[in-house]
């Protein structure tokens, strides 16, 4: 019988005999007392004496109750220090079998999520290697327990061409790739295990397209690295992917521990700065951390810091170099060219900040502040009767801006700048890989009167039927396309053709870099039309370059013509 219908019975018995007692009790008080205080006082009795035997049968139960609910609380309040585990009182389970049955139930699935949930915090969903979180915690345990003069060593690898694979195949098949990565990152991990007595090496993917190992025991450097170039091997074959053929590499930084740091934290950034060096040599390959590299990066780390405050310190300032006409010696064009005052070390060449500039975006803003230097310039020479073009560099990630052709339009309205004294000089792979709305744009530009450059032709990306279809008026030859054409048959060849193609899509040759009296004559003799370089003037602040414009343009354009 359950315990709740025995409890039920028991209630149900007291208070019949309850009810009985009073019956008899009743009986002979009316049957042996005939006077009427001694048969008030005995109602009053009986009467009494009925509400404490219900009171009892009724208080029962419900003290059952309170004090079972008492201990459930007690119970739970217990969570509170991370009890998950003890099962409910037994005072619950005796009067409330059922609500002790949900509370175990409750508890086991509250243990099952909690258990999930640490291993989503600790584990990648995709493919089921430590996250991040959980490789430092285990990296930092490993390092503190290694023996005073252990080296160890923390790999980082970044794949090569992965996100061509999302972007062809789509995400699903790229998580199925990196799944196929990790196992063949395993292997690796397995056979060093297998040929050797050290502790084994922690496997991680950390995020996106990057994983990390760490080697808590290594032998030597020249152990490390034989590894590494076994990560890049084993990356490097071919992964069959759902009838596909996929080919990927892997761009390998090693940092050594004491070597390059002693901590996590410092030997994941000295492996993740070796690894974008062997990136940047072409991928597929490994790097090993190095002073040359720590310097390279605190050199770009000093450079990102003092150009987010060069612009609106002043520092930027515009040097202009001239353009000449081959065939008549003119002064057809100039080109604006950026030059950063840095206030310590000087005048810095592009080189050096340009690509900074670009790849953490500030280029953007120091655009923008080119695109108004270049209409106040333009403003003033035009207010002063001097009918200069000037050409001027737009990044790419200019044209990211969606209001960018607006402002670059108002930015000349309100100097009262006509656009035909504007160039604007688009890299080959922007203007390869420009969207049909940023064509378009240009078009409108062009239509208005502005003149399109492409700049550096020749070492960027080419689709030679969209270079016919682009509206452009100008090609600029890259400098190391003619850098060898007086000592080369093959330099001249190359440019021959590239000025024949050039010139076969409508579009006038520009040649710069150009140095030697003797490469502008080979220019001139192949059909080249304009030259720009040091070969006639190099570039200069604005008011030496208006002088020379005025005092010695003529004399030299004739001599160089």
């Amino acid at each position: 019988m359950k315990e709740g219908t025995a409890q039920k019975i028991s209630n149900a018995l007291l208070s019949g005999a309850a009810g009985i007692a009073s019956f008899f009790f009743s009986l002979m008080a009316f049957l042996y007392i005939t006077e009427f205080d001694e048969q008030l006082v005995a109602s009053i009795t009986a009467g009494a004496f009925c509400l404490l035997v219900s009171y009892i049968a009724s208080e029962r139960p419900n003290s059952e109750s309170a004090r079972a609910l008492a201990a459930l609380g007690d119970r739970l309040m217990a969570v509170e220090d991370g009890d998950l585990v003890s099962p409910p009182p037994a005072i619950v389970r005796q009067n409330m079998p059922k609500l002790a049955t949900a509370v175990d139930t409750l508890f086991a699935e509250v243990r099952a999520s909690i258990e999930n949930a640490q291993a989503l915090g600790m584990y990648d969903p995709v493919t089921s290697l430590p996250n991040r979180l959980h490789f430092r915690s285990e990296a930092d345990k490993l390092l503190g327990s290694a023996a005073p003069a252990a080296r160890s060593a923390m790999l980082f690898v970044d794949l090569d061409r992965f996100k061509g694979v999302n972007d062809s195949l789509g995400h699903a098949r790229g998580d199925q790739l990196l799944i196929m990565v990790a196992n063949r990152l395993r292997v690796v991990v397995t056979a060093e295990l297998s040929e050797s007595a050290n502790r084994r090496p922690l496997l991680a993917r950390l995020a996106g397209d990057e994983f990390t190992l760490f080697f808590p025991e290594i032998a030597s450097t020249e152990d490390i690295e034989r590894i590494a170039r076994r990560i890049a091997v084993a990356i490097s074959e071919p992964f069959e992917l759902y009838g596909h053929s996929v080919d990927i590499g892997a761009s390998i930084g090693v940092a050594l521990c004491p070597d390059h740091g002693n901590s996590v934290e410092s030997l994941m950034r000295a492996a993740d700065i070796a690894m974008y060096r062997a990136k940047s040599l072409g991928g597929g390959q490994h790097c090993l951390f190095n002073d040359e590299l720590a310097a390279d990066y605190q050199r770009r780390i000093d450079t990102e810091k003092a150009l987010t405050e060069a612009v609106q310190r002043g520092e930027f300032m515009l040097a202009y170099q001239p353009q000449l006409s081959l065939q008549t010696g003119e002064l057809v064009g100039t080109e604006a060219l950026l030059r950063w005052n840095h206030p310590r070390e000087g005048l810095r060449s592009p080189r050096d900040f340009i690509p900074i500039a670009e790849s953490t975006g500030l280029i953007a803003e120091i655009g923008e502040w080119v695109i108004s230097e270049v209409a106040s310039a333009l403003g003033s020479w035009n207010r002063d009767g001097l009918g200069r073009r000037l050409a001027f560099n737009v990044s790419p990630r200019q044209l990211d801006r969606a209001d960018f052709f607006a402002r670059l339009r108002q930015a000349f309205v309100e100097q009262g700048v006509p656009l035909s004294m504007v160039e604007l000089e688009f890299t080959e792979t922007a203007a390869m890989k420009a969207s049909e709305a940023v064509v378009a744009e240009i078009a409108a530009l062009r239509k208005d009167g502005a003149r399109i450059s492409i700049d550096d032709f020749g070492t960027g990306y080419s689709n030679l039927a969209r270079l016919r279809s682009l509206p452009i008026d100008r090609v600029k030859l890259d400098p190391s396309l003619i850098a060898d054409i007086e000592g080369s048959e093959k330099a001249r060849v190359v440019v021959q053709a590239v000025i024949h193609l050039i010139q076969g899509v409508g579009c006038e040759v520009v040649a710069e870099a150009v140095e030697t009296s003797a490469q502008a004559d080979i220019l001139r003799a192949m059909g080249c039309h304009t030259i720009q370089g040091y070969v006639f003037a190099e570039p200069m602040f604005e008011g030496e370059y208006l002088a020379w414009t005025r005092d010695s343009a003529g004399a030299t354009n004739r001599s160089v013509a």
